[in-house]
C-alpha cells in the first residue's frame, strides 16, 4: 500500500488540507524535533503519523524509509527539496516533462534549486536516457551520475592553529557545510533553530534563525542613522518569513542605501555573529554535541558566493563563519 510522506523542517503546514486525508493514503509527516508541537498533536488526531528528526535531511529520511521496508520512493517536490535530495545522492532516476510552452520570470521557480554549480562543465549528465511522447509533451527519463566534488580547498597550514589549537595542520580533516539539509547543515545560519536575543530597544525577542538576527543587527547599521527609511528596513527584516528573505532584504538594502550604513559596522559584525552563534549552540544541546563531535577537524562554510563568511568555490574565501564555529568549539572544550 503506498505511503505518503511530507517533509517540513518547521512544520509550517496548513491545518486543513487534502494531505491529511488518511483514507486516501497513510500519511507520515517528517519534521525537525520540537517543531510546532501543538500542530503535531492536531495531525495525530487526524490519524497522521509524525516522525521527528534531530536534523531533517533527505538522507536520514531515506534511511528511515529503508528501515521501515519501503522498496521505492517517488520524490514529488519543488526545486529546493529536489536539489537537497540530488546532493544527498538519494535520487537515482529522473523523470522530466518538456512541454511546447515558454514561461519565465525573475522569481520563477525552477525544477532543481541551487546545487552550487555555475558552469556547464559541472552539469550532471543523465545516462541510459529514454524519450516518450505523451500527447504534445515529451517525457525524458534517465539515471543520475555521481555529482562532481564542489568542496572548497582546505585552508593553509599556517592559518589553522590560530583558529583552533586542537586541529593538526598536517593531518587535516575538513568538514564542509552550506545547505541546511547537509549532514552538518545545523551549522548554517539558515538552520531553523530560533534564538532569544535583544532587539534595538534591549527587549528580548525570539528570532526564527541566526540569519534573521544577524540581518536585523546588520540593519542596525541603518538604525545608527536617524532616518525613517532605515527604520522601515529594520521592520522589513523583522517580518521576513524565511532566512533567505531576511538575507535578501539586508543585502539588497545595503546596496541601495550605502549612505545609511553605520561607519563602525565592519568592526563589529564578527562580534555580533559570535554572540548569536553562542546563543544558538548554548540553547540546543544536540547542536553542541554535533559541534564537539567535529573536534580536530577544520570547519568550512562552502558558500561559493560569500567570500567573507564562506570559503568560496576554490578556497579563496575568508571562511569567518567556519572560524567562529571552531573558536566556539575550542571555548566549549576548554570548559568541559
Amino acid at each position: 500500500v503506498p505511503v505518503r510522506i511530507v517533509m517540513s523542517q518547521t512544520c509550517n503546514l496548513p491545518e486543513e488540507a487534502n494531505l491529511w486525508n488518511v483514507h486516501e493514503a497513510y500519511t507520515i509527516v517528517a519534521t525537525q524535533r520540537g517543531a510546532r508541537r501543538d500542530f503535531q498533536k492536531k495531525l495525530a488526531m487526524k490519524g497522521v503519523e509524525v516522525v521527528e528528526f534531530d536534523m531533517l535531511n533527505p538522507r536520514d529520511v531515506m534511511s528511515y524509509c529503508y528501515d521501515r521496508g519501503y522498496l521505492s520512493v517517488l520524490w514529488e517536490c519543488g526545486g529546493t527539496l529536489s536539489a537537497a535530495a540530488i546532493s544527498a545522492r538519494v535520487i537515482h532516476k529522473v523523470y522530466a516533462f518538456c512541454a511546447p510552452k515558454i514561461i519565465g520570470g525573475v522569481t520563477a521557480p525552477t525544477p532543481v534549486g541551487d546545487l552550487g554549480m555555475n558552469q556547464m562543465t559541472q552539469a550532471i549528465d543523465l545516462i541510459d536516457v529514454s524519450y516518450e511522447q505523451i500527447d504534445r509533451d515529451m517525457l525524458m527519463s534517465g539515471f543520475i551520475q555521481p555529482i562532481p566534488d564542489l568542496s572548497p580547498v582546505i585552508p593553509s597550514a599556517d592559518e589553522i592553529p590560530s583558529v583552533d589549537p586542537e586541529v593538526s595542520p598536517y593531518e587535516t580533516n575538513i568538514i564542509s557545510f552550506y545547505k541546511t539539509w547537509d549532514t552538518f547543515g545545523a551549522f548554517s545560519n539558515f538552520s531553523p533553530h530560533p534564538i532569544d536575543m535583544p532587539d534595538e530597544k534591549g527587549d528580548c525577542l525570539t528570532w526564527p534563525t541566526v540569519e534573521h538576527y544577524y540581518q536585523f543587527l546588520q540593519a542596525h547599521k541603518f538604525v545608527g542613522v536617524d532616518n525613517p527609511q532605515a527604520n522601515d528596513i529594520v521592520q522589513e527584516i523583522k517580518q521576513a518569513r524565511s532566512p533567505e528573505e531576511a538575507a535578501r532584504i539586508g543585502r539588497t538594502r545595503q546596496r541601495e542605501f550605502p549612505e545609511l550604513i553605520r561607519p563602525d559596522w565592519e568592526s563589529m559584525k564578527i562580534d555580533v555573529m559570535y554572540r548569536a552563534l553562542k546563543c544558538k549552540f548554548s540553547t540546543y544541546a544536540h547542536l553542541t554535541e554535533m559541534l564537539l563531535s567535529t573536534a580536530g577537524s577544520v570547519l568550512v562554510e562552502s558558500s561559493p558566493h560569500d567570500l567573507f563568511w564562506g570559503g568560496g568555490r576554490e578556497g579563496e574565501g575568508l571562511n569567518y563563519l567556519g572560524r567562529l564555529l571552531m573558536q566556539l568549539r575550542s571555548e566549549i572544550l576548554g570548559t568541559v
